[in-house]
């Protein structure tokens, strides 16, 4: 063991004649740790918030789309039969998109038509977990004499309906008449709900079989486009510039990430501000090592003069103090995880942090550790407390052993 070393923790380890010392360098362990801790639990919540909002998203909405300049086309399935011959494509599925109108017993709202293949279990397998109420399935049905609706769960509660129920659906287009378009409605029976977590979705959303939303909305054969899902939900930009480059015009794509760019750019940058103002915490830490220091080199004013005069090098005496404070960066680092990572557990296990499911789509703090945070955070905070050895180490290599002496 270099001496520098030795000496340094034999420092950390004596009883000093100050007392009040020690008392900072316990304050500096815990005003690390504590940052430590802070950081590790905060960037895990928003980690686990983010993961949560990114599945909500990606249960509602495919990861890619295929649409047209033109509007609505009829090759969907030679379209489709191409895209899943595609590397990185699971599965694709028309669908059908529009503005409608919905009335029931006096109570009217605007709503998005969704019109989904029923028939096509690869695309049914994503959205069955979000039926809260009846069946997908019970799409491709009738239900005494009604073509069959799910309405989206917070819509449900606007229009005052619930599954058996009737309700007209009006489509402002309509269908083409001897005097031109005019609006067509329709009657419907509720066989079921779903409920997606996002309130908007939930609110302004209702599913039908597509062959029903295409006589609905007068289109014949035609489709909105055209859904694609991935292996790799983070591959889905450039999948879709392949695509988008072997279907050629009209067709172009866009995928989850451009269509919900805003939001993630907004949570990554309430990652990171939230990970600049915690580590202010850590600089707290950091400034109490410094104290500790400073007046450690105080106390040992005469061993430092001692040790130059024995030939120790200014490098050497410099070594011993940075030695101690990096300890103490070390020792309230490794606390830090291991309150934070433990905090963290006891979040996701027990749930004991409840939020108002009224006000938040969530009733609990949602929790996800990053290894690649926790590294971070690690490093991040050892890499403060060494810079902040650099001051009052450097004033204790330059002691000099003669004035120190002299009175001795």
């Amino acid at each position: 063991m270099y001496y520098e070393i030795f000496i340094g923790l034999r420092y950390l380890r004596a009883k000093r004649k100050q007392a009040f010392i020690s008392v900072i360098t316990l304050i500096s362990v815990l005003g690390v740790m504590v940052g430590v801790m802070s950081l590790i639990v905060v960037l895990s919540v928003m980690n686990g918030y983010r993961a949560d909002l990114m599945s909500k998203i990606l249960g509602v909405n495919a990861h890619v789309l295929i649409l047209s300049y033109g509007g609505p086309f009829d090759n969907y399935r030679q379209v489709g039969h191409q895209v899943e011959r595609m590397e990185g494509v699971e599965a694709s599925s028309p669908f059908i998109y529009a503005q409608v109108m919905l009335n029931h017993a006096g109570n009217v709202s605007g709503a998005v038509l969704r019109g989904v293949d029923s028939s096509d279990e690869d695309h049914l397998r994503y959205l069955e977990p979000m039926i809260k109420s009846g069946s997908i399935t019970s799409l491709t049905a009738r239900s005494d004499g009604y073509p069959t609706i799910i309405v989206g769960k917070e819509l449900a509660r606007q229009l005052a309906v619930h599954p058996g129920l009737t309700l007209t659906v009006v489509a402002p287009e309509g269908k083409v008449t001897p005097l031109g378009r005019a609006p067509y409605s329709k009657k419907y029976k509720v066989v079921g709900l779903f409920d997606s977590g996002m309130y908007e979705y939930d609110a302004s959303m209702v599913w039908m079989d597509l062959k029903e939303a295409q006589e609905l909305l007068g289109m014949g054969d035609r489709v909105t486009g055209v859904e694609v899902r991935v292996k790799d939900v983070y591959k889905a930009d450039r999948i879709a510039e392949n695509i988008q480059k072997a279907l050629g015009y009209p067709f172009w794509t866009k995928d989850w990430m451009m269509m919900n760019r805003n939001l993630f750019a907004a949570l990554k940058l309430e990652k990171i501000t939230m990970f600049v103002i915690l580590t202010m915490i850590v600089l707290v830490g950091a400034l109490n090592i410094i104290n500790t220091l400073v007046m450690l080199v105080m106390e040992k004013r005469k061993e430092v003069a001692i040790l130059r005069a024995m030939g120790a090098k200014a490098k050497g005496v410099m070594a011993i103090f940075m030695v101690q404070g990096v300890v103490v960066g070390i020792l309230g680092t490794v606390a830090g995880l291991i309150s934070g990572l433990t905090l963290c557990y006891l979040l996701a296990k027990y749930k004991f942090i409840s939020l108002p499911a009224d006000v938040y789509y969530i009733s609990t703090l949602p929790v996800k550790v990053q290894w690649v945070d926790v590294v971070f955070v690690a490093v991040a905070a050892v890499v403060i407390s060494l810079l902040a050895t650099i001051y009052p180490s450097y004033r204790a290599s330059k002691v000099n052993p003669v004035e120190a002496l002299r009175y001795e």
